[in-house]
């Protein structure tokens, strides 16, 4: 429950609040909100008893900061499952053609979510009450699911995903029509800005054989989360819905949620639907700003002892996870225990340990002798482990299982030869209180591997045979999992050996008569020729099925960088979403230990997207790489509209032009820029040598040359900065809904550009932000970055599709009305002289032309051209550079 403190805010001091990105820096600061609270009677001193919150006012006790004047619209917080909802009627049963709208704005379109979809609404109850229902995938494509008899799902899905940016407005459209007239059904998607825009097919019909109808469920509909499903909940704000009776057809419910007043709870819709809130959402026009943590309550008063205030610190959760230093353990010890193993013995003991702990309560520890610990790091999902000498021993009691039904026991291992011996040398032995088998002793010769089982007496009963081709060899993990299971009258005793890339190598199952009882010690003995084998991660678990490892052992090796965050942040419990437009974030490398934020970390600058602070709870947000390109301003704001200054710097302090990419633990790729004016050449032809270099936990060296060309173009994109734009919001409240929803990496535009300054419009990435909040003043500053070096190629776009010049010049100097142009190529191809690949743009001295026809066989060709496009006036000199003004960029 949340006290509003609105009323003893200091008049006389600013509320002041940061978050994102402060200088185009490579990671996120923590946000951070000064907050001044009048306080004459102590109540916001948190150890004053006399107080009514007393106990309650601690380190990072939550702070939100919340604002009104955005939008009105239906608000569904994260982690709510909250919905608006109208009764079943008959007008809302409707068991043919269908047509669904919904204009909305989520935090995410696409991206990652535990369940794999986010509901927009439905008329979709619980068993056996189907009708339809409208969702959104992770991976953008948008979803009409409904059912003929209510209780079977049919499902059908836009061939290509939304066209919006994480945060962006846009309306959805899907119809069905249930008898095409050629014997199936057909299904199409649409998207437009708003519910009256123009609607745009998205991707082809699809269509699909056989007549279909919906069930006509007694359902509430419902828009928002849907009450007998569990998909994400994910933050959203909606603002309208219609659902229309046949394609194109009547309304029969369409509420306007953006007409509705601020704090309504129940309304009717222009089609006579009444709707009620439930589940924690709001019809509102607040906006949730930030949700902090308190880290400072510090009561003030000056010499009078009258003026006495409680300044408040807060800041993101950034930084209290930055406050750990120690690193988090390896991937499998954080894994295996989660699987409830009756026995763990991880191995990963510093080099002086004489046994092997267990980090299992009541779960002795693993004595061992000929043991050298923490020699062998190369085990991607593991701290260094120890390697063994032959003859060395490993023995321990494992505590009672609490079942006889099976167990498993597992290790990984490396050894880079097999033993050049006839018997068996055993790695790995073990005790169990079955019938089926009493001892069993796992080893290797040369060609195999060797499973032995005995009765109480030590008297071999029989022996098990297989190849060992792929469990040997340098550097090659394998884990090793051999589980017993009862299938009555007889036991299936199975090795399986999994390489650390998830490949099975090895399977043998040996059926024995009787009960495989339960796992009672592990009593080792390395045999003769396993020298300086390295194992670890020793487990018994009380259960023959055993699903757990999920990729452990490889360190998560080649999982996305979404998937990582999203994992660690449920491992650590930190909620973490994903903005992903088509899945394109970046292969990782193995997760190696190390500190929260330094892997969250390593996924940022791997995939090259911006990781931030959720703003609407204690969480974090990644936005990758891909969703960065070809954005849609978010907001024009006219030049006349921003408060002074608008400063560009124009120096060298981002210049990289020589780049050097390493993969952690791999190899490297290099990116030199040789030619241009931001190139390694001496000036006056360059700017000399900038040099940098950077490791990377990529998952393959084939990796490194794109990402080193990328972050190559990045470093030597030739604009100048404008690093601040002030807005004064209080002055233009017409622009507050529009700024107050930008986060990290959106785009905004500024227009009408004064002339001494380049021409514009001027397209900035923005990366933060301060805000200071007065009685009557509510300035915010936005921390900026060129958005045109996200400017990439797209296939068969007439203008991010063009390749450029290799080199060009005027033949001839021109004036400053001249319309045709001799221009001779110097390198490459001469240009084209399709009239299919006309008009283009072209740059010259500054000036961008529009071409409108070329004429030539060879160079040097005339152009036709319309003069002054950015508005710039100037004759040309003979030799003057001509390229496109959009050149093509090859993206990442």
């Amino acid at each position: 429950m949340w006290t509003d403190a609105t009323n003893v805010l200091s008049q006389k001091d600013a509320l002041r609040y940061a978050w994102g990105r402060r200088a185009e820096g490579s990671r996120t600061d923590p946000a951070a909100a000064a907050i001044v609270l009048r306080d004459p009677d102590g109540i916001y001193s948190g150890r004053n008893p006399r107080s009514p919150y007393y106990g309650q006012l601690g380190r990072n006790t939550p702070v939100r900061i919340s604002h009104g004047g955005a939008s009105v619209a239906l608000v569904i917080p994260p982690d709510v499952q909250g919905r608006a909802t109208t009764t079943d009627t008959a007008a809302l049963d409707i068991t043919g053609d269908i047509d669904v709208r919904a204009d909305l704005t989520p935090s995410q379109w696409g991206g990652i979510t535990e369940l794999g979809a986010w509901e927009v609404m439905g008329k979709y109850g619980g068993i056996s009450q189907v009708s339809w229902g409208l969702f959104v995938l992770d991976d953008g494509q948008v979803s009409l699911r409904w059912s003929a008899d209510g209780i079977a799902v049919l499902s059908r899905s836009s061939t290509l995903p939304v066209p919006f940016a994480p945060g962006q407005r846009g309306a959805i459209r899907a119809t069905l029509d249930v008898n095409n007239g050629a014997a199936g059904h057909t299904v199409v998607f649409y998207t437009s800005d708003t519910l009256s825009g123009t609607w745009t097919q998205l991707g082809d019909p699809v269509v699909t054989a056989g007549t279909t109808s919906i069930f006509n469920s007694t359902a509430s509909l419902e828009v928002g989360d849907i009450s007998a499903l569990g998909f994400a909940d994910i933050s959203r704000e909606i603002h309208a819905i219609e659902v229309r009776n046949g394609i194109a057809g009547s309304a029969v419910a369409n509420p306007n949620f953006a007409a509705q007043a601020s704090g309504t709870t129940s309304f009717a819709d222009a089609a006579g639907r009444t709707w009620s809130l439930a589940g924690g959402v709001q019809i509102t026009s607040r906006r949730t700003r930030a949700v902090l943590e308190a880290s400072s309550w510090v009561p003030r008063w000056g010499a009078s002892g009258v003026d006495v205030t409680t300044p408040v610190t807060a800041a993101g959760v950034l930084r209290r996870l930055g406050r750990g230093a120690k690193p988090l353990a390896s991937a499998l010890r954080r894994r295996l225990p989660t699987g409830d193993p009756i026995a763990y013995w991880p191995l990963e003991d510093g080099r002086d340990a004489t046994q092997g702990a267990s980090p299992i309560a009541g779960c002795p520890p693993l004595r061992v002798a000929g043991f050298s610990f923490g020699q062998d790091a190369s085990c991607p999902g593991s701290a260094a482990l120890p390697t063994v000498s032959a003859g060395a021993t490993m023995q321990a009691r494992v505590p009672s299982a609490t079942t006889s039904s099976g167990w498993t026991i597992s290790m990984v291992y490396q050894l880079d030869t097999a033993p050049a011996v006839v018997a068996a040398a055993g790695f790995l032995a073990f005790t169990a209180t079955g019938t089926a088998a009493h001892g069993i002793v796992v080893g290797f010769t040369s060609p195999n591997v060797i499973v032995d089982f005995y009765d109480p007496l030590g008297n071999l009963l029989t022996s098990t045979s297989f190849s060992n081709a792929g469990l040997i060899g340098p550097d090659r993990w394998i884990r090793m999992d051999f589980t017993a299971e009862y299938i009555g009258p007889h036991t299936n005793f199975t090795a399986v050996f999994v390489a650390t890339d998830g490949s099975q190598q090895a399977l043998s199952t040996t059926a024995l008569a009787g009960t495989p009882g339960i796992v009672e010690d592990v009593a080792s003995v390395i045999g003769v020729g396993l020298s300086d084998m390295a194992i670890g991660h020793l487990t018994v678990f009380d259960t023959p099925a055993v699903s757990i490892w999920d990729g452990s052992e490889s360190g998560y090796d080649s999982e996305t960088a979404g998937a990582r965050l999203v994992r660690l942040g449920d491992e650590e419990g930190v909620p973490v979403a994903v903005a992903d437009s088509v899945g394109t974030d970046t292969a990782m490398g193995p997760q190696r230990p190390a500190t929260l934020l330094d892997l969250v970390g390593a996924c940022e600058a791997a995939d090259g997207g911006i990781l931030y602070e959720d703003r609407e709870r204690a969480g974090l947000v990644y936005r990758t790489r891909s969703t960065l390109c070809n954005q849609t301003p978010r907001v024009t704001i006219p030049y006349a509209q921003l408060a002074p200054p608008l400063e560009p710097t124009d120096d060298d302090k981002l210049i990289r032009n020589d780049r050097t990419v390493s993969r952690d633990r791999g190899s490297s790729a290099r990116a030199v820029l040789t030619t241009g004016a931001l190139s390694t050449a001496l000036p006056p032809d360059g700017v000399g040598v900038y040099d940098d270099s950077q490791t990377l936990t990529v998952h393959s060296d084939d990796q490194l040359p794109d990402i080193a060309s990328w972050l190559l173009h990045l470093g030597t994109w030739d604009e100048a900065r404008y690093p601040k734009v002030r807005i004064y919001l209080h002055k233009y409240p017409a622009l507050i809904p529009a700024v107050c929803s930008l986060r990290p990496g959106d785009v905004i535009r500024i227009t009408g550009l004064p002339d001494w300054l380049p021409p514009g419009p001027l397209d900035l990435m923005v990366e933060g932000a301060e805000e200071e909040w007065k009685t009557f003043e509510w300035t915010i500053d936005l921390s900026c970055s060129p958005a045109g070096m996200w400017s990439v190629g797209v296939l068969d776009d007439a203008t991010l599709g063009r390749l450029d010049t290799d080199g060009s010049q005027l033949a001839s100097g021109v004036t400053s009305t001249a319309t045709s142009l001799s221009v001779t190529t110097t390198a490459g191809q001469i240009w084209t002289t399709d009239s299919a690949d006309r008009p283009f743009d072209i740059r010259v001295g500054g000036e961008v032309m529009t071409v409108t026809n070329v004429v030539g066989a060879s160079s040097p060709q005339t152009f036709t051209v319309t003069r002054s496009v950015n508005g710039i006036v100037k004759a040309h000199s003979s030799g003057a550079s001509v390229a496109l003004a959009t050149p093509t960029i090859l993206a990442l």
